[in-house]
């Protein structure tokens, strides 16, 4: 039995196959190793904020408290729309979590979950963003200066293109292989002219394309069954939580009595056993 605050589970990708680990208390599990058994996992209620480590009675953008979330520069709106950044404007909330964050290179990319999207993240972040949303082939597009350019490329790239992942059909496996190579070489023949003109407003150095010298990276993901209807657990709802583990993709838990997305309830004191 292992007791801890959950946290959103830790990735590594070898040639391509993908391992999780959770951190619970001090204890860190390997939980490829819990395929096929039953697990029960509890949630008590308490909740911590994971910034300033206050109990909260409610949890806001995944594990912080209201305080926290209206005061941080990690929930604010350009966060969710980084072209909305205004740390240009100088009224980020922390700015220097913001020069740490926010102002260093970032990715476009082309990503295949459940079907073609367009996402962003900082270059610390790969492979690790790819393997959060469930994605079964990833490949960079551009290099561009900070979060907000990334922002703007990304909208661009929204007019031709979805920004979200279909959670449910990325759980259930339906993703077909795609060639992400002729997407790219499809879409920036499609939105060259906008990208010509961020460069044009921005500088050259703002945009680096990286067609050729990128390569598509493939994920194959620890799962036995793939679920053909989805039942999603709200661990509120349904504090104890039973069954066998059958799979583990994106930050989800695939149970034969339903799915629970575990990043969701960062901050949430549990009890795992198995």
């Amino acid at each position: 039995m292992l007791q801890g605050n959950l946290k959103k589970m830790s990735t590594e990708a070898i040639d391509g196959k993908v391992s999780y680990y959770l951190d619970l208390g001090e204890t860190r599990v390997f939980v490829n190793d819990l395929l096929g058994k039953k697990v029960s996992l509890h949630i008590n209620g308490t909740i911590h904020c994971t910034k300033c480590g206050k109990v909260t009675k409610k949890s806001f953008s995944q594990g912080f408290c209201y305080n926290c979330f209206r005061k941080s520069a990690s929930c604010d709106v350009c966060i969710m729309s980084p072209e909305k950044c205004h740390f240009h404007l100088g009224t980020c909330r922390e700015p220097e979590w913001a020069e740490q964050f926010c102002m260093q290179s970032h990715y476009v990319y082309l990503a295949n979950s459940s079907a073609l999207k367009v996402g962003i993240t900082r270059g610390d972040q790969l492979p690790t963003r790819w393997i959060d949303q469930g994605a079964t082939q990833a490949r960079p597009l551009f290099r561009v200066s900070n979060r907000r350019m990334s922002g703007l490329v990304e909208v661009l790239f929204k007019s031709e293109v979805a920004d979200k992942t279909n959670w449910r059909n990325m759980l259930k496996g339906l993703s077909v292989e795609m060639d992400l190579e002729r997407e790219q070489e499809r879409l920036i023949g499609q939105l060259y002219e906008g990208l010509d003109a961020l460069q044009s407003e921005f500088g050259l150095q703002s945009i680096t394309d990286l067609s050729d010298e990128n390569e598509t990276f493939s994920f194959e993901y620890p799962v036995l069954e793939y679920p053909t209807k989805i039942t999603s657990i709200n661990a509120e709802k349904t504090p104890q939580i039973e069954g066998t583990l059958m799979g583990i993709k994106g930050q989800y838990w695939i149970l034969d009595t339903g799915v629970i997305n575990i990043r969701k309830y960062t901050g949430y004191e549990a009890t795992l056993t198995f």
